[in-house]
């Protein structure tokens, strides 16, 4: 609904500077431009309640949360291209990179990773290479097997589950094997068993 609301109030914007010009004075024209500016102000808010208070349900109820290693600013880089070199499929991935801001995946991190440093949790990023594309349990590694979005189809062995699930096994995998046995603090033993509280 909000998502509509600022859409229709971008376009009462842009309908008002054509009629009216940029350069003239108009009242309506800046109360346009203070309710987007309370709107987006609003989503913002909204979006940092949340992962803040997602964060900290993570970190409370788990002692090892394990997170791939994104680089946001690479995957939300514009395809555009150049004069000489013109980029593909622009429009979708202006779109795709819109969706991954919208989420606010930096900040949920910089907030996971505070939170944890309060509650003793720890916080492991793992290499995202081929997480989707492998298989939880025989550890087949072949894009045909992610058949859809959310379906995820082992070509080898016929293993079956959600596409997004069967990533995070295989993420939490990554992050337990990193951490080795579960010993996160550096003055604790190393013949500690892995903590029974993990999340990814």
């Amino acid at each position: 609904g909000e998502a509509a609301r600022l859409k229709r109030l971008q376009q009462r914007l842009s309908r008002s500077l054509r009629v009216h010009g940029r350069n003239r004075a108009s009242k309506r024209r800046d109360a346009i431009r203070a309710e987007i500016g309370r709107l987006n102000a609003r989503i913002r808010h909204r979006r940092a309640d949340f992962i803040t208070q997602e964060a900290v349900h993570l970190v409370r109820d788990h002692g090892l949360v394990a997170v791939e290693r994104l680089r946001i600013k690479d995957m939300t880089a514009s395809a555009r291209g150049t004069a000489e070199q013109p980029g593909r499929n622009v429009r979708q991935k202006a779109g795709l990179n819109r969706a991954i801001l919208a989420k606010g995946w930096g900040g949920f991190l910089l907030k996971l990773e505070h939170a944890a440093r309060y509650h003793g949790a720890h916080i492991e990023k793992v290499n995202p290479a081929y997480t989707s594309q492998t298989c939880h349990a025989c550890k087949h590694i072949a894009p045909e097997s992610r058949e859809s979005q959310a379906v995820f189809r082992c070509v080898a062995c016929g293993h079956q589950d959600h596409a997004d699930v069967n990533a995070a096994k295989n993420i939490l995998t990554a992050g337990l094997a990193v951490t080795g046995r579960g010993d996160l603090g550096v003055t604790r033993s190393t013949k500690r068993q892995p903590p029974t509280r993990l999340a990814a």
